[in-house]
């Protein structure tokens, strides 16, 4: 099985075909959820992520992992696209942007995934830690989770395009820490850029940051 992840979407729009606008932009999209972990100390030490990848590449993934001829259960099948998910976005430091007070906080490694079916849907999780407990004291912690070509949307769990109560959560969190979303608000040329992009095509490295949403923990102490 030689399709990771990053690497079938160009599939998804070649399969798309006439029904898909040619200057559309993104090709896919990502529901994020994100929980913050903090342990015993009041410090930040993780961000639990829940994707849930749009019904088309599901379906497209769920096809081609059917396909492949194997003696392997369909569970085999997806933790080993789990695993080829898990490295792809290791080399891209998980589409994910750390910062305290201006200043890009370190990430660890991603050891705890995993890929499941869920309503229809593939559901990709995992625990991102941290390189070192991080505490909050001043300023808000912020996290930006995107794809750098801007191929794949990522955008927080949302209903009527209003982030859901469960699209960011705190567990662990002291007393007086709460998080909030802040939406994307790209500068028009960078919206009139991506669409122009075709559907074989990617943007320039980092146009996917100008349309990320911004989660922000903050702690009154």
């Amino acid at each position: 099985m030689n399709r990771p992840f990053l690497f079938v979407l160009p599939l998804m729009a070649l399969l798309l075909g006439p029904v898909a606008d040619a200057h559309a932009h993104p090709h896919g999209w990502v529901d994020l959820g994100v929980t913050v972990q903090f342990d015993d100390q009041s410090r930040v030490v993780a961000l639990e992520q829940r994707w849930r990848m749009d019904p088309f590449y599901s379906l497209v993934l769920m096809e081609e992992l059917a396909a492949v001829e194997t003696e392997k259960s369909m569970e085999e099948r997806l933790d080993q696209l789990g695993l080829e998910i898990r490295n792809n976005l290791a080399s891209q430091h998980y589409f994910t942007e750390l910062s305290y007070d201006g200043h890009s906080v370190p990430l660890g490694e991603v050891h705890d995934y995993s890929i499941r079916r869920q309503g229809g849907r593939l559901v990709f999780s995992f625990l991102l830690p941290l390189d070192e407990p991080w505490k909050l004291a001043g300023a808000p912690l912020r996290y930006r989770v995107f794809d750098p070509s801007y191929y794949i949307e990522v955008l927080h769990e949302a209903k009527d395009e209003t982030p859901r109560a469960d699209a960011l959560t705190l567990r662990g969190a002291p007393e007086g820490c709460s998080g909030h979303i802040l939406p994307a608000d790209p500068d028009p040329a960078k919206v009139a850029m991506a669409a122009q992009l075709d559907v074989d095509e990617t943007g320039e490295p980092g146009l996917g940051r100008f349309f990320a949403e911004t989660g922000e923990i903050a702690c009154e102490h």
